[in-house]
């Protein structure tokens, strides 16, 4: 069964991002924290949600994140082994408005709806990572990473718009099944490196 840890939002604020040359700052809303209590979610997300690139994250198509809390593991122990430190994540981490469990990539196909309570959701498209999340992760390798592990998360669609709070239990209704989370994810594979760390 398939529930919410967490709901996440995030204000746009200045992210520092490493290059080889300098460190720079750019805005970005990709730090979440957790809220209590119900949460309104309308067409463009969860209410109080920011965005600081409509044209990267946000919209219609775009309206709410979703990633798998099974996967921080995996975060943990690169970083640790990267950083060479190691740290716990908290929920957001990732940037994800929704943390969510017993719910993965492999198990999800375009087109699928899920819903929680009243709010019904449609699965659009996984998370391709960008450099704002690299320098949330503290590693530029953190972008091969992601897509090499295809633990990438979903884009989500807010088909009807509802209040929603942790811990309920997310329902898959199935799509028309033509084309999954994993085959998008393999599709931007090719041509890569696969050597997961190098």
């Amino acid at each position: 069964m398939a529930n919410i840890i967490s709901i996440n939002t995030g204000i746009v604020q200045a992210l520092f991002v490493n290059t080889d040359a300098n460190a720079q700052s750019v805005m970005s809303a990709i730090r979440k924290a957790p809220l209590s209590g119900r949460v309104m979610v309308n067409r463009l997300g969860i209410l109080g949600d920011e965005r600081a690139d409509m044209s990267v994250h946000g919209g219609l198509d775009k309206a709410i994140y979703l990633y798998p809390h099974e996967h921080y593991a995996f975060w943990v122990a690169a970083r640790e082994r990267v950083l060479r430190r190691q740290e716990p994540l908290s929920f957001g981490a990732m940037g994800e408005n929704l943390t969510t469990e017993g719910l993965l990539e492999t198990e999800l196909w375009i087109g699928d709806r899920l819903e929680v309570g009243k709010l019904q959701l449609e699965v659009t498209e996984p998370r391709a990572p960008c450099f704002k999340f690299a320098a949330r992760m503290g590693y530029p390798q953190a972008i091969k990473h992601m897509l090499q592990s295809g633990f990438t998360g979903v884009y989500l669609k807010v088909i009807t718009p509802a209040e929603i709070a942790a811990a309920e239990v997310i329902r898959v209704l199935a799509g028309p099944r033509e084309v999954s989370v994993t085959d998008i994810n393999r599709q931007r594979l090719k041509g890569r490196q696969r050597d997961l760390f190098p």
